[in-house]
């Protein structure tokens, strides 16, 4: 699937004005593995291709659900992720991202799969975000599911073993209709999910200085999450902003 834009696509030549092929699509840099799931995806949602202000290229990886993704370590579904991958490299992408935070664990794999940059997971910003910070803070994890997000996960991406980390599992709605792939998804009780989570990570651990939110459906909650705790919060969206003025810089 393509959402495309022809006003905001990128358009380049050499300085002689003479065009080259080797791509069937063109104009989308960015390549998007999705998980196989059926639940509500609300602007802002990785998934939702109106939330991104550029054109992107979307894979479904069949079989790849979230709960066999986030509870069960993605078992099996390597050789899925990176045929999808090669996939959409052929379709035109020149760079890879993923649309669930877990998939952490696949980026040294992905990476030597495809020709093309790999940014798997939300949570490989942690060690750029805590470079910013002042001595003696360090950045939190904000995830769905607190349970299974465990230490192979956080060295997959480059992140201290030692990470504060704190879940929706035990919100009302947020978890639940992500994980269970509902059909139905009440926004006003999953951002409270998600802003109490995060405020529960900040009482929890006061030496918390910044806040990355794991998962990729909590993105239209990012500037809750700020107004209530009144920490900086990095989301993929904030990620893939940077990796997407990679693929296709702006022209001045």
């Amino acid at each position: 699937m393509l959402f495309s834009d022809d006003s905001r696509a990128p358009r380049s030549s050499d300085p002689d004005g003479v065009f080259h092929g080797g791509k069937s699509v063109y104009g989308a840099s960015l390549g998007i593995l999705m998980l196989d799931a059926r639940f509500p995806r609300i602007p802002g949602d990785m998934g939702n291709a109106g939330t991104w202000p550029f054109p992107v290229l979307y894979k479904v990886v069949r079989g790849a659900s979230p709960e066999l993704v986030v509870r069960r370590g993605a078992e099996g579904t390597l050789p899925l992720f990176i045929d999808a991958s090669r996939e959409l490299v052929d379709i035109g992408a020149d760079g890879i991202t993923t649309n669930c935070g877990f998939l952490a664990l696949f980026q040294k794999e992905l990476q030597e799969a495809v020709p093309v940059p790999v940014l798997t997971s939300s949570l490989l910003q942690i060690a750029q975000v805590a470079r910013t910070l002042p001595p003696g803070k360090r950045v939190g994890v904000v995830t769905i599911s607190a349970g299974t997000l465990t230490a192979r996960h956080l060295e997959a991406a480059g992140a201290p073993a030692d990470t504060p980390i704190v879940g929706t599992d035990n919100g009302l709605e947020f978890s639940r209709v992500i994980l269970g792939n509902e059909l139905r998804l009440d926004r006003a009780a999953a951002e409270r999910d998600v802003v109490n989570a995060a405020l529960a990570l900040k009482e929890a651990h006061p030496d918390v200085g910044a806040i990355v939110l794991e998962c990729t459906n909590m993105c239209p909650y990012t500037a809750s999450v700020r107004r209530a705790t009144g920490l900086p919060v990095f989301d993929i969206y904030s990620l893939v902003h940077w990796f997407q003025l990679g693929l296709a810089p702006h022209s001045f």
